[in-house]
């Protein structure tokens, strides 16, 4: 019996190189590996067509629809995509804010309400900066385009939320320019930033936001995780730790080059200085996999879907919402 033939669909990233380009080589599998620019392409294909037999899913929508019982997938403890996002915190200076607690009672901008970005900002301004998230009234379009009408990705809130569409024609970016919003926050940078005088960042200073936030949190968030279809995790288990383990090996390989002193693999001039910071901070490895080493990150994003109303209460346990790995020590 030859090798099982699968596809794969991520982002063109450095940690799942190793097998788009077969380097690492999954045990009993051979895969086609399609590296997409855009993640939501990737969601809404999987979604809405069954594209792929494995994916990149976002955490958001993964944790939410599968909490509800309404999802044909299954996820990996594999989380491809991470990111701090105290710098995707846009806001028009003429508004005159220049603290998280300015926000309270404004009109933000958002991509998508239940976007992985979103949320998680949400929380942060909450938690650590006393925002009062029910007293915001919350503006969803696209960001630097006007959002298409047909796009119904998002996820809505199971309680009553302040949401409305942005104007037609309009984008957050149009909206954000003008003043009709007084922030947006979401993970796509706007067209204005730099470029107009108004629009800043609530954290300029956002990276020894982040490094403060990460230190006193042991968070580097998640945003995006790889799910399989359900039914292929019925009939072939083996997959889940067969895939497991080729993602472990790519990342270990991208780690490996990525640390070669003889020549810089990316244009970063400070490489060298970047990875000190990398084995200061994370110990080596930023994008650890498995649900034991990422439990404190998970758990206190499920509270802040929960806390949204996402997610209900009782919330659904970690172990059950990913797939066992068996023999993975974590």
């Amino acid at each position: 019996m030859g090798n099982l033939s699968l596809t794969l669909a991520t982002g063109p990233y450095d940690r799942v190189e190793a097998i788009a380009k077969g380097i690492v080589q999954p045990e009993g599998i051979d895969v086609t590996c399609l590296q997409i620019q855009s993640p939501p392409e990737i969601f809404s294909r999987m979604v809405k067509t069954n594209a792929f037999d494995l994916c990149e899913m976002s955490l958001s929508t993964y944790l939410t629809r599968r909490s509800r019982g309404s999802f044909p997938f299954i996820a990996l403890p594999v989380f491809p995509s991470r990111l701090f996002r105290h710098a995707y915190i846009y806001v028009n200076r003429d508004h005159g804010i220049t603290e998280p607690g300015d926000l309270n009672g404004k009109r933000v901008g958002v991509q998508e309400y239940g976007q992985t970005a979103a949320v998680l900002i949400r929380g942060i301004l909450q938690h650590r900066h006393g925002v009062d998230l029910s007293s915001i009234r919350w503006v969803e379009g696209g960001v630097n385009t006007p959002r298409p009408p047909d796009d119904d990705m998002d996820l809505r809130p199971a309680g009553t939320v302040d949401i409305e569409p942005a104007p037609a024609g309009k984008s957050i970016n149009d909206l954000l320019v003008e003043g009709d919003i007084t922030a947006y926050l979401g993970a796509r940078q706007p067209d204005a930033l730099g470029r107009h005088p108004a629009v800043g960042r609530l954290f300029p200073d956002y990276r020894r936001v982040e490094r403060d936030y990460f230190r006193e949190t042991g968070i580097f968030p998640i945003m995006h995780t790889i799910v399989m279809r359900e039914e292929l995790h019925v009939e072939h288990p083996w997959i889940a730790e067969s895939m497991f383990k080729a993602f472990q090996a790519a990342k270990a390989w991208a780690l490996e080059h990525m640390r070669f002193t003889g020549a810089m693999a990316y244009m970063i001039p400070w490489l060298n200085a970047e990875l000190d910071e990398i084995r200061e901070l994370f110990d080596g490895d930023p994008y650890p996999y498995g649900v034991e080493a990422n439990r404190g990150t998970l758990d206190t994003f499920m509270q802040y879907l929960v806390e949204q109303a996402f997610v209900a209460e009782p919330r659904p346990r970690l172990e059950s919402l990913f797939t066992p790995i068996v023999g993975w020590a974590e």
